[in-house]
């Protein structure tokens, strides 16, 4: 069956309740969208902190992204299942109590100075994080009238992006102060307790933080239900799998999903050492982390602009250019280097920030599979987010912050090449039953 460029993602079923509390529905889940992009965030100088501190090469140090993007490859799928078998508001509050525990962990970590508890902690957040995300990415876009579902999750996903303005700039007050990791700078004693002591502070309070959020999404629980479509189809693990992988776009999608986070987390997380590095603009680390804030500010402001532009204009077009345009970011850096480079690292952001919500609704809507099979898939690509960082730390380990770029160049351009795809395939997928709207 036919489908057009538009149509909402698998609408199986319109959403229930009235616009009031549609509304407040939506309102709670964007809340969520906000607490994940927050805490993820924080792995920026997270991983400036742990080079210094535990005196790490940056391959070593890019293991505190791999541990917490990992966690979407192991957990997407067993999280796709329990959304299938609980529904979504259930699943939600279960994956913000794993939150808890993972910050009583890091506080543990930080006490003791142990960097496989660090990372351990890391990958339990992760899981958390990820049922959300298999949760609430196609509720948002569910949740309201189908054919605006792309402008919807836009929408959440900008709030997403006002959390990752302010982790940085807070980790970096908090776990960088006095740390610097030139050849032959070694860190005092009280230089790393205070780092140590930064961490401490900053994973109490986001417990405090997310204790309160689960206590006032188990108040919002029946508004959601009430609003929410039902996404669960109650398949098991296998068969989601099954299902998933028997979609072509699911799997490109989520290939799309790998080389977007990929790159953007690389990005991110070598961001500081770049600006740090003499051959870039050679400031105080601490400084520099702080600066990472304006290339997560860059997608914040993208993801308003991109809410508004996905409102009148073709996704898939969008998405072309926007990719396009950071791969040529990407490669001025990786070609010319020097001050102005700074400058261009920093503004890629900007045209992060329609990628993921605009790859996620662009496949839900081409995928034959079930919306929490290709939902597991897609998040299942965000591990793109442990591997392609390594590869960019061992390149930059053997040749040059700058050069590195060359990494997250390759992968704007395959995600080009994947929206000209989409827009080309936008009137002729066949659809499941399901996505016609027909029951299972």
């Amino acid at each position: 069956m036919a489908m057009a460029p538009n149509t909402a993602p698998h609408a199986s079923a319109a959403p229930t309740g009235n616009k009031g509390t549609i509304m407040a529905a939506f309102l709670a889940v964007t809340l969520l969208f906000f607490a994940w992009g927050f805490i993820t965030s924080l792995i920026d100088p997270l991983v400036a902190a742990v080079k210094g501190i535990f005196v790490l090469s940056d391959t070593q140090a890019q293991l505190s992204a791999f541990a917490f993007f990992i966690a979407y490859g192991v957990v997407s799928f067993p999280a796709a299942a329990l959304i299938a078998k609980w529904r979504a508001v259930p699943s939600i509050l279960a994956a913000l109590t794993m939150m808890v525990v993972a910050c009583l962990i890091m506080l543990g970590a930080a006490n003791i100075a142990n960097y496989n508890l660090v990372l351990f902690g890391l990958f339990v957040l992760a899981s958390g994080i990820t049922i959300l995300q298999v949760a609430a990415n196609p509720l948002a876009a569910a949740l309201g009238s189908p054919e605006k579902s792309h402008f919807r999750l836009t929408l959440s996903q900008t709030f997403n992006s006002f959390g990752t303005i302010i982790g940085p700039a807070l980790g970096a007050s908090l776990f960088l102060a006095g740390v610097e990791v030139a050849d032959g700078v070694a860190l005092t004693d009280e230089v790393r307790a205070n780092a140590l002591g930064g961490i401490d502070r900053a994973y109490f309070w986001i417990c405090g933080l997310l204790i309160a959020l689960l206590a006032f999404f188990y108040l919002a629980r029946r508004t959601v239900a009430a609003a929410a479509p039902p996404i669960g189809s109650g398949k098991g693990m296998a068969e989601l799998i099954r299902d998933a992988f028997g979609s072509r776009w699911a799997v490109l999608g989520a290939a799309a999903i790998f080389l977007y986070v990929g790159a953007e987390v690389a990005i991110g997380t070598q961001m500081a050492l770049f600006l740090n590095s003499d051959a870039t603009w050679g400031m105080p680390l601490q400084d520099a982390a702080a600066l990472v804030s304006f290339y997560w500010g860059g997608a914040f402001v993208g993801r308003i602009a991109g809410t508004v532009l996905l409102y009148f204009f073709n996704a898939s077009r969008l998405l072309a250019i926007f990719t396009g345009i950071a791969c040529a970011m990407c490669l001025y850096v990786f070609a010319v280097g020097g001050v102005t480079s700074g400058y261009v690292a920093l503004a890629i952001g900007l045209f992060n920030s329609i990628m993921f919500p605009v790859i996620f609704t662009l496949t839900l809507e081409r995928s034959s599979a079930s919306e929490e099979a290709t939902s597991g898939l897609l998040c299942t690509g965000i591990i793109g987010g442990a591997f392609v960082p390594l590869l960019v730390g061992a390149v930059s380990d053997a040749t040059s912050y700058a050069f590195a770029f060359i990494v997250p160049a390759v992968c704007y351009l395959l995600l080009a090449i994947f929206a000209l795809s989409a827009g080309r395939a936008a009137n002729g997928v066949a659809r499941s039953p399901r996505a016609s709207g027909q029951t299972q």
